[in-house]
């Protein structure tokens, strides 16, 4: 029962991602419309082999209309249309892709007409029928196998258009999971159809394969690529909106060296070293490197990293490391508020000001605002 729970498992999250790629604006595009509707055709084939293990066609015989439909030819067109729609080439609008979906209806087609007689008892083929029917699935069985294999490598032909490394990273591995399980799915069924192998336990294992691959979608395809893109999204508004004053960036204010405690300026908001990481903080937006501390900063001011402690305490009354997500809070309230953010996710929007795990953002966000990062952005709908 384990294994059924698997496959229940990949078919709900199948069937929820669908549904959210289809109606969430993060990822509305022509593009992804296509890949939902993959992901539901994997979820459906998924869901056949579950009827099929726990034998509910022999309590609803008319669920064999499903099953006996072959979803798995319309798959690599899905991913096709991805492909070409994601890395904008300008054969997503020739109507001749419109070709591809043949093989699907021609066995579609077929396998419903013999359906409704065979299960439905809406008529009787009469003998003569019914063996150039069974010619015509004999002449689909050899079309389908080149024209799986042929729309997967001029898929792959079209994945180079792409400019973006992240992008094209995501969509080659994607189309490397679907062409082994789709052409692992091809040879079982010659094994079974000419040598007549059991392939039973091997469809099982291709059908947990499957299983991965929306796991894979979901979490590695879906939210780790659009939390790449967002990121860098943000990050080249971010940058545009920076106007960097050089010679504020690299003027010394003849900031002396703070060695020793006999040097030191006093420790107000007037005190030179803390006007020049004030300035890094607002101006330059030091706070959003992730990997910013104590050591870094004091290397920019030319003082000691205990005396930058000195100096944030003593005159914030925070703490370096609270001193600096307060920054790192703020822009993210900007941000929150800047209509040229709203598609972005709020988790990308924390990322990219500088907090280096969702954990530490949500925290530090309360403790700013007394709200988490949604509830402030439902706030100020």
């Amino acid at each position: 029962m384990i294994y059924i729970t698997l496959l229940n498992i990949a078919i709900f999250q199948g069937i929820v991602l669908g549904i959210i790629i289809l109606k969430s604006p993060l990822f509305k595009s022509k593009a992804n419309k296509y890949l939902a509707y993959a992901i539901f055709t994997l979820s459906l084939l998924l869901l056949n082999l579950v009827f099929e293990i726990v034998e509910i066609y022999n309590t609803i015989p008319l669920l064999r209309f499903i099953d006996n439909i072959e979803w798995g030819f319309i798959l690599p067109v899905f991913i096709f249309l991805f492909t070409v729609h994601q890395v904008n080439h300008p054969i997503q609008h020739s109507k001749k892709i419109r070709w591809l979906f043949v093989p699907f209806i021609y066995y579609a087609f077929i396998n419903i007409f013999n359906d409704l007689d065979t299960i439905a008892g809406v008529y009787d083929i009469p003998n003569s029928i019914d063996k150039i029917i069974d010619v015509l699935k004999l002449i689909g069985i050899f079309i389908v196998p080149p024209f799986i294999i042929g729309i997967l490598i001029y898929t792959y032909s079209f994945i180079k258009f792409s400019n973006n490394t992240q992008e094209k990273k995501w969509i080659t591995l994607l189309w490397a999971l679907v062409s082994i399980l789709l052409l692992s799915w091809v040879l079982a069924i010659i094994l079974g159809l000419f040598f007549e192998y059991d392939i039973s336990s091997f469809m099982k294992l291709l059908a947990l394969f499957g299983t991965f691959v929306i796991h894979w979608t979901a979490y590695f395809g879906i939210y780790k690529y659009r939390l790449a893109k967002d990121k860098e999204g943000i990050n080249k508004l971010l940058n545009r909106k920076i106007s960097v004053n050089d010679n504020d960036l690299y003027l010394d204010t003849n900031l002396k060296k703070v060695n020793s405690p006999n040097n030191l300026d006093p420790l107000t908001a007037e005190n030179p070293y803390y006007i020049k990481l004030e300035s890094l903080c607002k101006n330059h937006q030091i706070y959003r490197d992730s990997t910013l501390n104590r050591e870094k900063v004091a290397e920019k001011l030319g003082i000691s990293s205990g005396y930058v402690s000195q100096l944030v305490n003593t005159i914030t009354g925070r703490n370096f490391a609270n001193y600096i997500n307060h920054y790192r809070v703020e822009a993210v309230k900007e941000m929150i508020l800047d209509s040229e953010f709203k598609n972005y996710s709020l988790l990308a929007i924390g990322l990219e000001s500088g907090f280096t795990s969702k954990t530490t953002f949500h925290k530090s966000f309360k403790k700013v605002t007394g709200m988490t990062p949604n509830e402030y952005r439902n706030s100020q709908k």
